[in-house]
């Protein structure tokens, strides 16, 4: 199974708004079929492992087989017939796996389906690795919004920024390629206009080998400040850039930006401000499970103040700034530590000279149970 969720891992910001999904196909110690769900959802991991192993050992080897599978198999006609059915067609005698699918059109029945037609089934393997590898697609289907991490690169007081506004670069190389690996597995990265006008980044993967991700760029600009000589616009008949904005934002404003590739989401505010909920359910319902907000302070805070987060990834670096510089998060309000947004630490390593904490939560309803 850790064979099967590595796989998996390989498809983290290609399948949206699927899961990722890895299977092993394994039969006396001998492994016969490997396969992770392909980009754009399709096909399937089980499938891909099937067509492997008929491939190298013809179909009739298939028969008493083992299938390790990291998510519920499917049992619903979509593109492609249920892979609860193909396997069961193939012969193999056995899946392992480790939850149910929480899509309404499965969430059981495939596994039903599995024992229904003679296999022997083994669930919970894994369970929680599998959840936390497609906690954005749990998300999705539970919350109606993507899973949102917030990530920060600060000094060791939380600044990111000097008095002058000097902020490249606070961490240092082995943090940046890190910031891009998590740019490569999530489906968009958003920052807010303060940002996007300062920094002019790209908010592209220039890991070697994984230039051609290309995750959504977002960026929450109420007001449609973003220059059309900025990168992001400049780029945006290339690589995908979409902007929030105010719904009364003006109208030749929107114009010339679609002109240049950019697409537009209307968003409702309050008081001026982005509702932030209103936009991620909007991502939700096109499908995007896994979102990254690499700041700045303004829009971590807003995100902090309507319970938005979900995960917080630290880069701390050894470096003090001083009061009058940047802070990562704006303005709270918190007058109670009992009102303060409060996470639990999950990871903590050394990046050259930097570390990274991740922070999480846990999401509402994300149990697993034996099926």
């Amino acid at each position: 199974m850790r064979a099967a969720l590595s796989l998996a891992q390989r498809g983290l910001g290609l399948t949206a708004p699927n899961p990722t999904v890895g299977c092993v196909i394994a039969k006396d110690g001998r492994v016969m079929g490997r396969g992770v769900t392909q980009p754009g959802g399709r096909p399937h991991a089980e499938q891909v492992a099937l067509a492997q192993a008929r491939a190298a050992w013809g179909a009739e080897a298939l028969r008493g087989a083992t299938a390790w599978v990291t998510l519920e198999p499917c049992a619903h006609h979509g593109r492609t017939p249920p892979c609860a059915d193909a396997l069961a067609a193939a012969g193999v005698s056995r899946v392992v796996s480790t939850v149910e699918d929480p899509d309404p059109r499965v969430r059981g029945r495939g596994f039903a389906a599995l024992r229904a037609a003679g296999l022997e089934v083994t669930t919970g393997v894994l369970a929680d690795e599998a959840l936390a590898l497609n906690v954005g697609f749990f998300t999705r289907l539970a919350l109606g919004r993507p899973h949102v991490t917030l990530k920060l690169a600060a000094a060791l007081d939380g600044r990111i920024a000097t008095a002058s506004g000097e902020s490249r670069w606070i961490t240092g190389p082995a943090a940046r390629a890190r910031t891009h690996l998590m740019r490569a597995r999530s489906d968009a990265v958003l920052v807010g206009a303060g940002t996007a006008r300062t920094d002019d980044p790209m908010l592209d993967v220039r890991l070697p080998g994984l230039e051609g991700r290309r995750p959504l760029r977002i960026v929450a600009d109420g007001g449609l400040s973003l220059s059309l000589m900025s990168r992001l616009v400049r780029s945006a008949g290339e690589r995908p850039l979409l902007l929030m904005h105010r719904e009364g934002a003006a109208r030749e404003r929107r114009d010339a930006l679609r002109a240049l590739g950019v697409e537009m989401l209307p968003t409702g505010d309050r008081n001026g401000e982005l509702l932030l909920s209103d936009a991620l359910a909007r991502l939700g319902a096109r499908g995007v499970t896994r979102v990254l907000c690499e700041g700045g302070g303004r829009i971590a805070a807003a995100l902090l103040r309507d319970d938005l987060v979900d995960e917080i990834a630290w880069f701390a670096a050894g470096a003090v700034l001083g009061a009058d510089a940047a802070p990562a998060v704006g303005r709270l309000c918190v007058e109670r530590l009992a009102n303060a947004p409060t996470f639990t630490l999950s990871s903590h390593e050394r990046l050259g000279g930097d570390t990274l904490s991740v922070w999480t939560r846990p999401l509402p309803g994300l149990r697993w149970s034996p099926a």
